[in-house]
């Protein structure tokens, strides 16, 4: 695995326990079944993988992640829902501890983007999936995102994350990519579509705003930032206080955009 850019700071860990099956996995829902074998790759604090698990039940979900650290997250959330249809492993995805045709599904949310070698990965997820089965991955696009107002420390964060995530190893723009990645990992039947979370009212500006007005200064993301000479904390601050203005705005909207990927062999 390339470095985790983001880490796990309680800002970014806000972040990721928002996300449910729903706003994060609808294009992979039509294709799941009762009685089903999931991997979830990549699973972070747990949230997809639980209502996951519920879909899936009585079939079981495996929550993968790269450090015992980064899965007990996944775990303490596994047991606060009282779910007893998941298992856990430590592994890396490029190479997986499973035999060829394991699981009916992989699934990877914000994964790919992250890892050294993306086709490399989607090799070995389909390896794992049984004939017939889906390997299904969405990935933001960080150039692709748009906000109004123009705030000038927004493209600054822009261009600093950009920087930063491909000085670790990883592809921010992996969204657009991944169709391409999957042909390249031997898939010939892709279907590729897209969705956005928009954050437009001022409870959704408040937390998003709000969550990378102390992320940019606290996160990981900040730490490789100085380290690597790439921000000073003085510019960080700067950004931080963009993001406060935007969240602050009446106006304030902003769209993430993913591409998303349903494969079969």
């Amino acid at each position: 695995m390339a470095t985790y850019t983001h880490g796990h700071h309680e800002s970014v860990l806000r972040s990721h326990r928002w996300r449910t099956a729903e706003n994060s996995a609808a294009y992979l829902l039509p294709h799941l079944s009762s009685g089903f074998s999931l991997l979830d790759v990549g699973c972070g604090p747990g949230t997809i993988t639980a209502e996951l698990a519920e879909l899936v039940a009585p079939g079981r979900v495996t929550a993968l992640e790269q450090t015992a650290d980064a899965l007990g997250l996944a775990r303490a959330e596994i047991t606060r829902r009282g779910l007893s249809g998941v298992d856990f492993v430590v592994g890396d995805v490029h190479a997986l501890d499973f035999p060829d045709g394991t699981f009916d599904v992989v699934h990877a949310h914000q994964v790919l983007q992250h890892v050294a070698d993306p086709v490399a990965a989607l090799r070995e997820m389909r390896r794992v999936t049984k004939p017939g089965g889906v390997v299904a991955a969405r990935d933001s696009d960080y150039a692709a995102f748009t906000w109004f107002p123009l705030v000038p420390e927004l493209d600054e964060w822009l261009d600093l994350y950009q920087r930063v995530a491909r000085g670790n190893g990883g592809e921010p723009d992996a969204g657009r990519r991944l169709m391409a990645w999957a042909r390249e990992a031997g898939f010939t039947d892709v279907t590729a579509t897209a969705s956005v979370w928009c954050f437009a009212n001022e409870e959704d500006r408040e937390w998003w705003g709000g969550m990378w007005e102390e992320r940019v200064l606290n996160s990981e993301m900040a730490a490789s930032a100085k380290r690597t000479g790439a921000a000073t904390e003085t510019d960080l601050r700067r950004i931080s206080a963009g993001w406060r203005r935007w969240a602050d705005d009446p106006d304030g909207w902003l769209i993430i955009p993913h591409g998303e990927i349903i494969c079969r062999d």
